[in-house]
């Protein structure tokens, strides 16, 4: 099958590579010349684990093609995904126009019958307009159908996921459509979910939320816990054991970031908003996520008394490890909240820090952990890499200034850094 992506960031790129991994021809379209000839030639934009060397074997195999053209990639494909960004708006509401946009470059460049699958994260309702504006633009004589395809994928482990997701979810008002979008993917094992456009579109947002909120409900049980002298971790554990729950994604810390749930939040407020519904437990569930990066900055207060003045080694910039995504990462506004209070902040991070110095500026940015630890009045960790785990903490303690940890992720054990001579403050412990 031939297929196109428009568009080459995670989803576009990771699920285009695996796509053509499975034998398919499989075109991406992007907009700027330095990247598109970067791929070419194998260079990745962002970090993905496996990506890069998965990208080059499906170049040398002749399944893998980068263009900045229209044509002939769409109009050689059976299907033709869009799978760019649709960051948030002020009013939370998702930025379409790029969507928009390429929905009509696609539609001048149709020949033959077209399955056009949305990927991008996209409000109720996004799909039908994009079948209007297609319909407006194609040849005449030129059929199409419109399908909502969302994804799954987590950032760090991207490539398991497309190979072996929980669901494939198809939403298509359209029988021929669904055939071939099911023969795509008939080389993963993985239950389909077929429904219209609109529950497919939904679905995806109201997956990430909730898992926003059972993170934001996590922080919420660990202030409380805190707060009564109860261990939040084993009270976690203690409710996650129940199957009707589930542990997954019940953790206390810095608070979540990335590419999805943040913007997918606000944008599913804003949709109910639109259909005159207060999704008031969403509110909360930003606020609470708001507390929790807030939180650390008040700990960093009761640890040092006053952070005006003080050197604070931050570990971890990036929003989750295995990635070098800053987007909306808790660490930016708790870095900012630091400054703010006169803080002198070292940090350092395995894969993220370019990516950092563009957004997080009149800070040090450190080679290695134990460089931004020298003199350090605090170590704050914000991002749960292996590498921090497996750190020297002996060592450490020996550059500091001062020896105090304040565990944003709870790496570490509590008792076992106590025995070291830390002071340490973990989240819900």
């Amino acid at each position: 099958m031939t297929i196109t992506f428009i568009g080459h960031g995670y989803v576009g790129l990771v699920t285009a590579t695996v796509f053509a991994d499975f034998g398919n021809s499989v075109y991406v379209i992007g907009h700027t010349p330095e990247k598109i000839n970067n791929l070419k030639k194998g260079i990745v934009p962002f970090f993905e684990p496996g990506l890069t060397e998965l990208v080059k074997k499906n170049i040398d195999a002749g399944r893998l093609f980068f263009t900045l053209d229209y044509n002939p990639a769409v109009s050689s494909s059976d299907i033709v995904f869009i799978a760019v960004g649709t960051p948030p708006q002020k009013t939370g509401d998702a930025e379409l126009s790029t969507v928009f946009e390429v929905a009509e470059k696609l539609g001048k460049n149709l020949k033959n019958y077209t399955v056009v699958a949305t990927k991008s994260t996209v409000p109720v309702g996004t799909n039908k307009k994009i079948e209007k504006i297609i319909s407006e633009v194609k040849p005449k004589g030129i059929s199409f159908d419109i399908a909502s395809a969302p994804e799954f994928l987590r950032e760090g482990s991207a490539i398991e996921d497309t190979l072996r997701p929980d669901r494939i979810v198809i939403g298509t008002q359209s029988e021929k459509a669904r055939k071939l979008l099911v023969n795509l993917h008939k080389p993963i094992s993985a239950p389909f979910v077929h429904t219209n456009l609109e529950t497919a579109e939904l679905i995806k947002y109201a997956a990430n939320s909730f898992l926003a909120t059972k993170i934001s409900f996590a922080n919420a049980i660990a202030k409380l816990s805190e707060l009564v002298s109860a261990d939040g971790v084993r009270v976690l554990d203690g409710i996650g054991l129940d199957r009707r729950i589930g542990r997954s994604f019940l953790y206390p810390g810095a608070g979540y970031g990335g590419s999805c749930f943040p913007k997918d939040v606000k944008a599913l407020i804003s949709i109910a908003s639109d259909y005159d519904y207060d999704f008031a437990l969403l509110d909360q569930v930003e606020e609470i996520n708001k507390q929790a990066k807030r939180d650390i900055v008040r700990k960093a207060r009761k640890v040092l008394g006053e952070v005006r003045g003080k050197k604070i080694a931050v570990l971890g910039l990036a929003f989750k490890p295995n990635t070098d995504d800053m987007r909306d990462a808790p660490s930016i506004d708790i870095i900012e909240l630091l400054k703010k209070e006169g803080a002198r902040v070292a940090a350092y991070d395995p894969k993220a820090m370019e990516n950092a110095k563009k957004i997080i500026k009149d800070i040090e940015y450190g080679p290695s952990v134990y460089k931004v630890a020298e003199g350090a009045n605090l170590l704050m960790v914000l991002t749960e890499w292996n590498e921090f785990k497996e750190a020297d903490l002996n060592k450490i303690k020996k550059l500091m200034r001062s020896p105090n940890i304040i565990d944003g992720r709870n790496i570490y054990d509590p008792q076992e850094v106590k025995k070291l001579g830390f002071s340490y403050i973990g989240v819900g412990r």
